[in-house]
């Protein structure tokens, strides 16, 4: 992003929130991109509430420093409302990316976050039809809307090559479509004791199938041995278990596997991009493109409707898909024009 800025003469300050403040997880996607955030605030690791009322105090002392023309906010996680508020409440412009997604599920912390964070944006950057709908839906003016594409894309294309040279798939002794690749973490389905079960459940029956490499999230960890069920989780055959990845292992894996299963919202559209088919353990979407044109299905933790939905994939009987319009590797560029066009002097 920084480059796409310098090319529109665009002076960019980039903040670490702070919020994900795991060192393994965190410090590796900067070594990996060779970016160096310009200011990082204090890890959070204190409750919901005084987390983001934290990273907005940090935040306002920033960006009263800084004194920018435009706060860019990106996702919907707790830094995006903190930022928005804190832009807001000092009279600064706000552009929203990834804004108009809707799950409309608010059980999800991040429904709300999106949300809220649109209310007060000024500036909004789609990543794909539905976010436009939405938004005009919400009363948002069709002038400040702009339908760019999606950034998680331009990543992925811009470090292809770092990709492919990563050969993590090879290193772990994989072949090529020969394993499924699943990630969880969403409380909804890692919290509870009955949602652990019907996951082991699950990697039982699909390990039977292919092999599974499931890259585990420090949360799922922390819920499996605190409910006694770690050794019947750790013990499933044919289960390779992975500690924190690094983002150009993690593409890789994606890039070479046969199928993903995973509760993450990024890897439905990563697996669209890449059009390799996507289970998704969710009740909802709000990438819903990634299930109209693209790989992706949504599907309950039920291990038989998952197991059957692989069997029709390894019998080639599974949907196909296409890549979603203005998922081309040049959004940064369209949302830079954007921005110099109508917000930098």
């Amino acid at each position: 992003m920084k480059r796409a800025a310098a090319a529109h003469q665009i002076d960019l300050h980039i903040v670490h929130t702070g919020q994900h403040y795991d060192a393994n997880m965190a410090k590796v996607f900067f070594e990996e991109f060779k970016l160096v955030p310009d200011t990082f605030l204090p890890p959070q690791q204190t409750n919901v509430a005084d987390q983001i009322g934290v990273i907005i105090s940090e935040l306002s002392k920033v960006m009263i420093t800084q004194n920018p023309q435009l706060v860019v906010v990106v996702g919907d996680v707790n830094s995006t409302l903190a930022g928005a508020i804190a832009a807001n409440k000092l009279g600064i412009r706000i552009a929203h990316l990834e804004s108009g997604l809707r799950s409309n599920d608010r059980s999800m912390p991040e429904e709300i976050n999106r949300i809220l964070t649109d209310e007060i944006t000024d500036l909004f950057f789609v990543t794909e039809e539905s976010g436009m709908r939405h938004l005009i839906k919400e009363g948002k003016a069709k002038e400040t809307i702009h339908f760019v594409g999606n950034t998680m894309i331009d990543t992925m294309v811009a470090f292809e090559p770092e990709i492919d040279q990563a050969q993590s798939y090879r290193k772990m002794g994989l072949d090529h479509k020969g394993y499924m690749l699943m990630t969880f973490h969403r409380p909804a389905l890692v919290d509870n004791v009955e949602g652990l079960t019907k996951l082991i459940d699950l990697l039982e029956r699909a390990a039977k199938l292919k092999q599974v490499v499931l890259p585990l999230h420090p949360r799922t960890k922390l819920r499996l041995e605190a409910t006694d069920l770690w050794e019947a989780f750790s013990s499933i055959e044919n289960l390779t278990l992975l500690g924190p990845v690094g983002y150009f292992e993690f593409q890789n894996l994606i890039k070479h596997a046969f199928c993903i299963v995973t509760d993450s919202g990024g890897i439905q559209e990563e697996t669209t991009f890449r059009q390799i088919p996507c289970l998704t353990v969710r009740p909802n979407t709000e990438r819903p493109s990634t299930i109209d044109v693209g790989t992706n299905t949504l599907v309950d933790i039920d291990p038989e409707r998952i197991i059957a939905l692989i069997e029709s994939m390894i019998d080639g009987t599974y949907k196909s898909g296409r890549i979603p319009d203005l998922w081309d590797g040049k959004a940064t560029d369209r949302i830079m024009q954007v921005i110099a066009n109508q917000v930098i002097d």
